[in-house]
């Protein structure tokens, strides 16, 4: 039997954080991996996603600056081929380096498919090995709807290897996935198509910020089709039938974009007394499961905070610092920034505009046009928002922007609202000139 101080179940970001953590801290730590080692963001997440994104930058700017510095009749497409292949050279290398890593860290890798045998025993493909803590990282994968055809549905890890792009995709739901892959799709040059079940999409932002994204994807080419309920999806030669009631659309490829679910199912957490729900596991707030010597971090935990990468590794170092002693008090959150990729970018951080116009008393909100400030007319984008929230001590504790720099300007906003900033700090604080961060004063 091997025994260790803590396995760590899912080599991603979070359980890979979670080992080295530990390992610096004297710990002899095991990591167990069954599919990728490095996990969804840097093979098959936010990493790659955001490289096939840069030819999407590249070619909004060229459209852009059209008669202002390019000329021609048209705009080329982003060549899918060639920028799939340059991601690949970065994904190829991540499951031998996320291995390698932790393997030269002196951490034990361990491959095959765990589950508990008790609640200090997990059994990998036999073998049975023992811990004092457990850690399960093991994130999440893309859900699938339950409807009749439903194998003839692309996930997102598929999109991502595809070797060639479709002429026509039909991208079914309309989260910030279905957003970003179909914005993708669309630089290409393919006719894109997204279909959801109900009017309202990016449910978490700020709705009129939503409408003007969907504005500006509509000008992209990209057809929604609202309040469609997809019943089936069938396979006629090389092409695709999504139906519903009294709506048909026919697709060479059709791309599940329907949410993520906790990988939880193959893990006999009932054998260790750990309970789950569908949106992943209880915790309470040390992160420990309802059995105290097994934590979760990571996007397998049912939490309200989103489930991205950043928390990820958040969640990894308290942990350790829970583990060794470092750390008895509950994990605190800071403001946690959530981003739409695309063409142009949608953020938010803090108070969204929703809790803060139903508390009047308490906040207010300042709401701006942008576009003709000098950070976006010289590249000459179409839109450019921003909504702030301030308290009534005038700091800034939530934020809504949009535009092609909204991922810089949200990080900046988010570390105004953690340090409870306020204008005059803001003001008094000298930037590069023209940029999005010196700005700052006047939005804040």
């Amino acid at each position: 039997m091997n025994e260790f101080d803590a396995i760590v179940i899912g080599g991603g970001p979070a359980g890979l954080a979670e080992a080295y953590d530990l390992k610096a801290a004297g710990k002899n730590v095991a990591v167990v991996e069954n599919y990728q080692w490095g996990g969804t963001c840097p093979n098959r997440g936010c990493d790659p996603k955001k490289i096939l994104l840069s030819g999407v930058q590249a070619r909004d700017r060229m459209v852009q600056l059209k008669g202002k510095g390019f000329s021609g009749d048209q705009v080329p497409f982003v060549k899918w081929s060639e920028i799939e292949a340059f991601k690949e050279t970065y994904t190829s290398k991540i499951p031998d380096g996320s291995r390698d890593g932790i393997i030269n860290a002196g951490i034990t890798a361990i491959e095959g498919s765990p589950k508990f045998i008790s609640d200090y025993q997990i059994d990998v493909d036999g073998k049975i090995y023992q811990a004092d803590n457990f850690i399960i990282a093991t994130g999440q994968r893309p859900s699938k709807l339950n409807i009749e055809g439903n194998e003839n549905i692309l996930t997102s890890t598929d999109f991502m290897n595809l070797k060639s792009m479709p002429k026509k995709i039909t991208f079914i739901g309309a989260g910030y996935i279905a957003f970003e892959l179909a914005t993708i799709a669309s630089s290409t040059g393919a006719e894109v198509h997204i279909v959801h079940h109900n009017d309202r999409p990016l449910k978490e932002f700020d709705e009129s910020f939503v409408d003007d994204l969907v504005d500006q994807l509509k000008n992209r080419g990209i057809k929604f089709h609202f309040d469609i309920d997809t019943k089936s999806i069938a396979k006629f030669d090389d092409q695709y039938v999504l139906n519903a009631d009294d709506f048909s659309l026919v697709s060479d490829l059709v791309v599940g974009a329907t949410g993520r679910i906790p990988n939880v199912d193959k893990l006999d957490l009932e054998k260790a007394g750990v309970k789950y729900t569908r949106h992943g596991i209880s915790t309470n707030g040390k992160l420990q499961t309802t059995n105290p010597r097994i934590y979760a971090i990571g996007d397998v935990v049912d939490k309200v905070q989103p489930k991205l990468t950043p928390i990820a590794g958040f969640d990894a170092t308290y942990v350790a610092s829970v583990i060794t002693g470092k750390n008895d008090k509950e994990i605190v959150y800071p403001a946690i920034p959530t981003l739409v990729y695309g063409g142009p970018e949608l953020a938010k951080v803090g108070i969204s505009t929703d809790e803060a116009k139903k508390d009047p008393d308490n906040y207010r909100i300042v709401d701006q046009d942008l576009t003709k400030w000098f950070t976006y007319y010289r590249t000459n984008e179409s839109i450019a928002r921003a909504k702030v929230i301030f308290n009534k001590n005038d700091e800034i504790v939530g934020a809504t922007v949009m535009s092609n720099e909204a991922d810089e300007v949200i990080n900046y906003l988010t570390l105004a609202i953690n340090k409870k900033m306020k204008h005059n700090e803001i003001s008094n604080t000298v930037f590069a000139y023209p940029t999005p961060a010196s700005d700052l004063q006047y939005l804040i």
